[in-house]
Order: C-alpha cells, then structure tokens, then sequence
C-alpha cells in the first residue's frame, strides 16, 4: 500500500531520499543463472548521472553501485538482488530558505497534506534522483531480455520545449549530452538551453522509446494489459504527464481505413497501434513516447503560499536540470525493460508450452524505425 515496489514476477522495490545517505533496492524474480556484474549496471547508471553536462544540475555523483545479494561467483542465484547507492554531494542548506513554503507545480503541497509532514531537502521521496534505483533494475532486465528473447531497448530525445529533433540515427543517440538522434541539432539545442539557463526557466521535452525484437504474445486481456502497464510505469516516471503508445493521439485524427494496421502474409503493413493489440504484443516494435513537464523547481519568483497559508513568493535556487527530459531517456529505457521482463515471466508461467498455429516471419513489423 505504500507505493514504493511494482511488477508482479519482475518485482522491484526502492528506498532512500535525495538527501539521505543512500538510495537503494531490490529486485525480486530475477531468473537464477543471468551472468550479472556491476559494470553491467554502471553502465547504465553513468548515462544516467547528474553533472555529465552544463545543461543538467551541477550535483556531482558517481552513482557508483553496490551488489549487496543475489549474485554469486558472477551468477544471479534467484534470489532477492539488493543493492545500495550512495548520495555524496548533497547540499541540504540549498532548501533551507523554501522549508515553509510550497514550490509551484512540486510535491510539496501534496506530500504534507498526505502525510502532514515532508522533506524538504531537495524533494525528499518526490526527488527525480530516486529513478537511480529504477535505472539499476532496467540494466539487469534488458540484459536478461536481450540474452533470452534478443529484445533490444533504445530511446532518444524527440523534442526539447518547442523544438522538434527529426530522428536521422541511434547511433548519435549516445554520443551527445542530449541523447538526440540527430548530431546536426546538437548545437541548436545547447544554444536552446543556455538561454534558458540564463532567463532562469525551465521547458518540457518528448522522448521516445522503442523496444525491438519483443515477441507475439506478451501482455494479459483486460486487467493485465501490456501497454496499460507500459502507460502505468511510464506515468510514474517523476514530471512525466502524458503516455502515448504508438501514434495514441494522432489516432483521433485518423479514420478507421487508416489506422487498423492491416496484414499480408510477409506480416503487418503498419504499427499505428504500437506492437500491442487487445493489451498483447503482435510481434512488432513496441513504440511508446513521453511527454515531460517544465521543471518546477526555477530560479525566477513565483507566487505560492507557506504551510500556514499565508501568501508569499518562493524563488529556487540550487542545483536543478532546467528540462528534466535530458536525463529522462535513460529512465524510460529501464521502465519499459522492466514492465516488459515481468510480462515475459508471466508469460512463461501460464503460456510456455503453447505453440503459435502461424507467425509472421522475422523482421515483418511495419514500423518506420
């Protein structure tokens, strides 16, 4: 009831605030056997990490990992994997000044009337930094996705405030502070952010993620719907507020002639629904895009009120990313690895021994990408 694990066999549960000692986890139902290490989870955590670029917060960690149970001799054992990451340059005197005032579009508000308390310092449970623990067990999913079913996981960076990044290649997605799928936008998009940086603002971003290589079949009718969960784990990523899987709003525009993706015997002609048909996977790319809110936490003053509800003006300082989504790429990667690890366990329990009576050949996704 407290809301800090989800999945059913692919369970993940975590721990900590961002000003805390620690941030921590454990991920129960990973398979015994997966050939598992720290840098296989590093690697992941260090795309993810603060301070990479001028663009995002200035808050210096390594995110550095620590496997406390569940592997041995380089093994996952099946049992509970627990691991710890360590906060080591928080700044709590940076939150002193707002103690008693809410932040304007923050968790403030909310958390103290829940729990008539709240930790101030950087957010507390609220902070964006608690997504370390979800990016450490999408690292150990995808993994075990990609040496069990070939699934592979890429996201990028589709727009950032108003302005649109045409995709040209994954290949440029990890070879700038953006994760832009097209080098050509790099200098626009820093241009973009200094001057924000500058006016003290924050804007919102799109990023997309797709999985390739998912097989026919993953997902539940009705209550354990594949995109449901996609959508559910996706919305619980901090600042995100809209969840489209495949072309979601743009079918509003479209007529029924357009968007029903229609079959031929080499497979599908198109993937407007996004891999998912009747909440189960078709065997296409599973498409799926994010829509992030400006940062809340700004340097420019903002009217609110204090916890005695008293009018007054709030102004943040700090270290803050002003367009959350920069880092968000990452993150969506691992939600999406770790919804789609436990519906393939789930799968395998009630489904292994069943036999497809026809499959499109591989590589017939009629997906763009």
């Amino acid at each position: 009831m407290s809301g800090n694990s989800f999945g059913l066999l692919y369970c993940v549960t975590s721990f900590g605030e961002s000003h805390g000692p620690a941030y921590g986890g454990v991920v129960d139902g990973c398979p015994p056997g997966l050939a598992l290490a720290t840098t296989d989870i590093q690697r992941e955590l260090d795309r993810r990490k603060p301070g990479t670029s001028r663009h995002v917060t200035q808050r210096r960690e390594s995110d550095t990992i620590e496997l406390l149970s569940g592997v041995y001799e380089g093994r996952t054992t099946g049992t509970a994997i627990g691991f710890l990451i360590r906060n080591e340059d928080a700044r709590s005197k940076d939150y002193s000044a707002i103690a008693e005032k809410f932040r304007p579009g923050h968790a403030d508000y909310t958390y103290l009337q829940k729990y008539g308390m709240r930790d101030a310092r950087g957010g507390g449970r609220a902070s964006a930094r608690e997504t370390v623990v979800r990016v450490a067990a999408g690292a150990i999913a995808r993994k075990w996705l990609g040496e069990r079913y070939g699934v592979r996981i890429h996201g990028c960076l589709a727009q950032l405030g108003r302005t649109p990044i045409p995709f040209q290649s994954w290949d440029a997605v990890d070879q700038n502070a953006f994760f832009a799928p097209n080098a050509g936008m790099v200098a626009t998009l820093e241009k973009q952010m200094d001057a924000l940086r500058e006016a003290g603002d924050s804007c919102g971003a799109r990023v997309n993620v797709v999985a390739k290589g998912v097989p026919v079949g993953w997902g539940e009718p009705v209550y354990g719907r594949l995109d449901a969960d996609i959508a559910a784990a996706m919305m619980g990523i901090n600042a995100v507020k809209g969840v489209e899987i495949g072309v979601g709003f743009g079918a509003i525009v479209q007529q029924g002639s357009e968007h029903g993706d229609e079959m031929s015997p080499q497979g599908f002609l198109s993937n407007n629904n996004g891999g998912v048909l009747g909440g189960i996977s078709t065997g296409q790319d599973i498409t799926v895009s994010i829509a992030l809110k400006p940062t809340s936490s700004i340097r420019l003053p903002r009217r609110t009120i204090d916890r005695h509800g008293r009018a007054t003006t709030i102004e943040t300082t700090g270290r803050h990313d002003p367009c959350v989504g920069i880092r968000a790429t990452p993150i969506a990667e691992a939600m999406l690895a770790c919804v789609l690890m436990d519906h393939a366990l789930r799968h395998r329990a009630q489904c292994a021994d069943v036999t497809p009576p026809l499959a499109f050949p591989p590589g017939a996704q009629g997906s763009k990408r």
